[in-house]
């Protein structure tokens, strides 16, 4: 059976078999999607993670129908119905609507009209009709059923019974499942309408109020959209071919006569299709539909949870962190420049003047004593105006002020991993460090939340669960690997995330680590309890040791091939640091001479890259960003204004844009350029800086529409340009940022007309 999974595989995946045979032979080993990648690139033939990860879900796919294939074998043979034919059938199957479709006629069903039918006799009679279809003596062969202690009082009785009975046998027909499963996908119109009476109450949906299009060209914003309001009561919606073109599929396979037994097939055909087939084929289509969907918002959500994850790190820097705030005041902490709490206070910098006044006071003197590198402030409620208090005390231009995304700091502020490290402190300072710690290293402060917490998703709420979270999960798995871990810093939510590792070893490091010191060295990895060498295989080249004596342990290179560097090294006359520092030593390595059944050029070149830049952060380098000065809320825009902002969520039908404002702009996708742009991931990502035009205000049901073309249209508005306020090296934001849901607005989700009208462009 694996060699079949093995062949089918390769063919659905264009690979070939050998590399869908090492990858599963690896995983069922116990190796993890990132050290597959990154470290048996020869046995797979240089898979990506994409391609593994590909590999490792169909591969359960496939074992789930084994499995529901084994389990209907056994259900017929209990109840000696599996023949020879059956059994080949059942084997031959593909797919798990295939195999349901063969198992169908044998499935113990309810009472149903054929059942009654058939006990009354009527069955030897649709036997009759059915296989006599150019019969004349239908209406004398009904007669003679006709049984009033049976409930069969008359003829009519009689043939509508036989119909019941011909209706079922159509209806659990495998082939003409499969012929109208394709009908209803490939021409089945997707429409909607309001809810009786609920057309004031659901006026938000008021554009599916009246709505048709091919279910196969339907957007996945829009089919999850329209579930949403029937979900909510405002809607229902259905999907179906034409009605006649399908009636007329089931009787080209069953209709094969023409007379009065010719007559009742063609009743039991209708009466399959409208009673039977259709209701059961859109249900299937729906569920089809959904799946389609929620496969794209999830590949959404984990696209932009990536670029979020992998965001630029500030590094180290002594922070101030400030949670904003209007009647009570800004929570304030000032970490480390490891991100370690050492004090915290409350500002009053959007107060009454003498606050202000007090707080500026307050800060320069908290500036000055911790000797603060960098200035943090939550981008929710108040962040513009504290923003603009903190530009306006005169600051060196050497400290850093950042609009950092706040997106989840509450949910984290308020679980078990923030109460471990601080179960002295309240909410407010526990969000004021976690919204720190996000500008010194996103990807190790935005672990610690639940994904969905990060506010990059569409229709996150709305799709399977367990496939979201099975996707996010492997989002932030291959996220921490890329970078790499310090081991010896890492928090306990960061090094589960490792290769390798779980929740439960993660803490065994940290608390041999409080236990013992700082790890040395990675053969020290070995003393951690349950970590053994399995784990030790996955683990250890992505976690790294800063200043380690053996200068491969802050380095790529996994373990393995230490012995081979250093005989490399040994080789050209020097020592592995050597080539490290030094590139012309590097260049004396031919690679070709190191190729062995183990190693090959593209472990080695891998190798090579490590040497040159051990454990650098693969991370693009932080770059200053500000908002335009005086533009801090939505009633500040004017039409035509043009706006520097960042990307805060890219959709299937456009990308969200901060522009400083407390609540994100639309770019449609057909404003994103000026030419045509199918999948705006192609355009724009999580964190990009762009320049932005308004283009559309609605205050009311505060909307913002924005272009990124060079002269949109922007209803004969001129076009007012404001500049970013320049000042040295001092940036406005360096973070992405995303709508927080008690403390900032957002487009981000489906809300009014006019924002459903821009989905519909």
């Amino acid at each position: 059976m694996q060699n079949l999974f093995i062949d089918q595989i390769a063919e659905e995946l264009s690979l070939k078999a050998h590399q869908v045979a090492a990858t599963a032979a690896l995983i069922a080993e116990g190796g993890t999607v990132p050290f597959i990648a990154r470290y048996r690139k020869e046995q797979t033939g240089e898979l990506d993670e994409v391609l593994i990860t590909s590999i490792r879900d169909r591969l359960q796919q496939l074992a789930d129908l084994a499995s529901r294939r084994e389990s209907i074998k056994k259900s017929l043979d209990e109840r000696g119905l599996l023949s020879d034919e059956l059994k080949s059938k059942i084997a031959e199957a593909r797919t798990l609507a295939k195999l349901e479709d063969i198992y169908l006629p044998f499935r113990p069903k309810r009472r149903t009209k054929a059942m009654i039918a058939r006990e009354r006799g009527l069955e030897s009679l649709a036997t009759h009709i059915f296989e006599n279809q150019n019969a004349n003596d239908t209406a004398q062969q009904a007669r003679s059923y006709v049984d009033a202690e049976k409930e069969v009082p008359d003829a009519d009785a009689a043939l509508l019974g036989a119909r019941h009975i011909i209706a079922e046998w159509i209806s659990d027909d495998a082939d003409i499942r499969e012929k109208l499963r394709k009908l209803f996908w490939e021409h089945g119109v997707l429409s909607s309408e309001a809810f009786p009476g609920k057309e004031a109450d659901g006026a938000k949906y008021s554009d599916y109020f009246d709505w048709q299009e091919p279910i196969k060209n339907a957007p996945s914003h829009r089919v999850l959209a329209i579930r949403r309001g029937e979900k909510e009561g405002f809607l229902f919606h259905r999907i179906l071919p034409e009605e006649e073109s399908a009636i007329v599929m089931i009787e080209k396979q069953f209709l094969k006569g023409r007379g009065p037994a010719a007559d009742e097939v063609k009743k039991a055909i209708a009466d399959a299709y409208k009673r039977l087939l259709s209701p059961s084929m859109e249900t299937e289509v729906r569920l089809q539909a959904k799946k389609k969907a929620d496969a794209a918002a999830i590949q959404v959500f984990a696209d932009n949870a990536r670029e979020l994850l992998l965001a630029s790190p500030l590094g180290q820097k002594r922070t101030m962190a400030v949670d904003p705030g209007f009647r009570t005041g800004c929570k304030t902490v000032i970490l480390d420049a490891q991100g370690q709490l050492l004090f915290n206070h409350v500002l009053f910098c959007t107060g009454s003047a003498a606050q202000v006044e007090r707080a500026g006071i307050e800060a320069k003197a908290l500036i000055e004593k911790y000797k603060i590198e960098a200035i943090a402030i939550g981008n929710g409620t108040a962040g513009r105006e504290t923003e603009a208090f903190f530009r306006g005390l005169g600051l060196s231009a050497n400290i850093v002020i950042v609009s950092v995304n706040e997106s989840g700091a509450s949910i984290y502020s308020a679980s078990e991993a923030a109460r471990e490290e601080f179960p002295d402190q309240d909410l407010t300072v526990r969000g004021a460090v976690s919204i720190g710690r996000r500008l010194m290293d996103p990807l190790a402060e935005l672990v610690k939340l639940d994904p969905k917490s990060i506010g990059v998703g569409q229709y996150q709420h709305d799709v399977d669960q367990l496939a979201l979270k099975r996707t996010l999960d492997d989002t932030v798995i291959s996220s921490v690997n890329k970078v790499g871990v310090e081991i010896n810093t890492a928090s306990k939510q960061l090094l589960s995330y490792v290769s390798g590792l779980n929740e439960s070893i993660a803490g065994n490091i940290v608390a041999h680590r409080q236990g013992n010191g700082p790890f040395k060295s990675r053969k020290e990895f070995s003393k951690v309890s349950r970590l053994g060498p399995k784990a030790f295989e996955q683990c250890a080249g992505f976690l790294r040791i800063r200043d380690a004596a053996h200068p491969l342990d802050q380095s790529g290179v996994h373990p393995e091939r230490y012995a081979l560097v250093e005989q490399m090294a040994a080789n050209i006359g020097c020592k592995v640091h050597d080539l490290t520092q030094d590139s012309s030593a590097r260049a004396k390595i031919k690679l070709e001479d190191y190729v062995s059944d183990e190693v090959g050029l593209p472990t080695l070149r891998d190798i090579m890259e490590e040497l040159a830049k051990p454990g650098r952060d693969p991370r693009k380098q932080f770059e200053a960003f500000a908002f335009a000065e005086g533009v801090e809320k939505a009633a500040d825009l004017t039409l035509g204004m043009k706006l520097p902002g960042i990307v805060t969520n890219v959709t299937a039908f456009g990308a969200f844009v901060d522009v400083g404002v407390h609540q994100d702009g639309l770019v449609h996708i057909s404003q994103l350029s000026d030419n045509f742009v199918d999948d705006p991931n192609k355009v724009v990502k999580v964190g990009d800086k762009v320049r932005v035009t308004v283009t559309e205000i609605d205050l009311q049901r505060k909307r913002i529409a924005l272009s990124m073309k060079k002269q949109p249209e922007i209803g004969g508005k001129k076009e007012r340009t404001v500049a970013p306020k320049s000042r040295g090296a001092q940036p406005g934001k360096g973070q992405q940022r995303g709508q927080r849901g008690d403390r900032r607005s957002s487009n981000n989700d489906f809300g009014s007309n006019w924002f459903d009208a821009a989905l519909k462009k």
